[in-house]
């Protein structure tokens, strides 16, 4: 019988107050844990936040990694089946950590916290901005990007591709694509992320990660750079370093998880991201949303 994989969408998919439907769930508390780790009001975040103030990187990937570890705990106390694989699209990578015992709350917040603040200064000292280009192979993504300065950044799935670079590069990009069929929209993220505009970011993080603990999977996690199943905690620091410039390749993930006797993708966040992404993909896989406790 096929079993399920967990998945956690990144960056994109938070909603103004996310967390309300939730006050009532005992993993609740994880809001106010977070609140005393970081020495910071995270919960109001979840609750209050505005849409333009959630949107900061230093406050929307803290807020959504809480969300989801929220999320996940309230799964497993409504008896959710142990998944066959988890994975997660960039930010969310770090929730299918601690779903796989790699990562425990606290060290992965103090990660997505850290990965936040040295994101935000890379973004600072090289601008950058992505766009999605809808209808187009991947393949032909990445010849534009290559002769427009640009970098492939996302491979979501069959028709959705992420770039990302210096706006001048993007602006290039369009002008090559505009004939064919197919088009090109601005992500409006606010630097080019999964790129080597991310380098500096990746070397400041190398601290970070070198000082936390990654015990190995109990499920195996299937990694955004490389689109294959790791178990071994040891893979975790230069996994995860290397995601920040290089590409998720989420569609590739997808066929992993199939192929590793997922049946179905269940998808825990506060908006329906990446199971458009599998539709997209593969509809052989069935689909499923938890965002509020209705959904459980």
């Amino acid at each position: 019988m096929a079993g399920a994989a967990l998945v956690f969408p990144g960056q994109g998919s938070q909603k103004e107050g996310m967390a309300q439907a939730w006050r009532g769930h005992e993993a609740f508390a994880r809001w106010a844990e977070a609140d005393e780790l970081l020495g910071r009001d995270v919960t109001r975040l979840g609750l209050d936040a505005p849409a333009k103030e959630l949107r900061q990187p230093v406050n929307c990937q803290v807020a959504l990694f809480v969300h989801h570890v929220v999320l996940l705990e309230a799964w497993r106390a409504a008896g959710g089946a142990l998944p066959v694989a988890v994975a997660g699209h960039s930010l969310g990578e770090y929730n299918a950590l601690v779903a796989a015992g790699v990562l425990s709350f606290p060290d992965g917040l103090r990660l997505v916290d850290a990965r936040a603040r040295v994101t935000q200064e890379a973004a600072d000292a090289k601008p950058g901005t992505m766009a999605a280009c809808l209808g187009f192979d991947v393949e032909r993504v990445r010849e534009a990007c290559a002769a427009a300065g640009a970098y492939l950044a996302n491979d979501n799935a069959t028709g959705q591709v992420v770039a990302a670079g210096s706006e001048p590069a993007l602006y290039r990009l369009k002008e090559l694509l505009a004939p064919e069929r197919g088009k090109v929209v601005d992500v409006n993220v606010g630097a080019a992320y999964h790129s080597p505009h991310m380098a500096q970011a990746a070397e400041a993080f190398r601290a970070v990660l070198d000082t936390t603990g990654f015990a190995d999977a109990a499920v195996p996690v299937v990694a955004n750079v490389d689109a294959a199943p790791h178990t071994a905690g040891s893979d975790w620091p230069g996994l995860l370093r290397e995601q920040l410039v290089a590409p998720v390749r989420w569609r590739e993930t997808i066929a992993t998880l199939a192929s590793m006797g997922a049946g179905q993708v269940v998808e825990l966040g506060a908006s329906a991201v990446l199971t458009g992404m599998v539709k997209r993909t593969d509809r052989s896989l069935g689909r499923r949303n938890v965002i509020t406790p209705e959904d459980l």
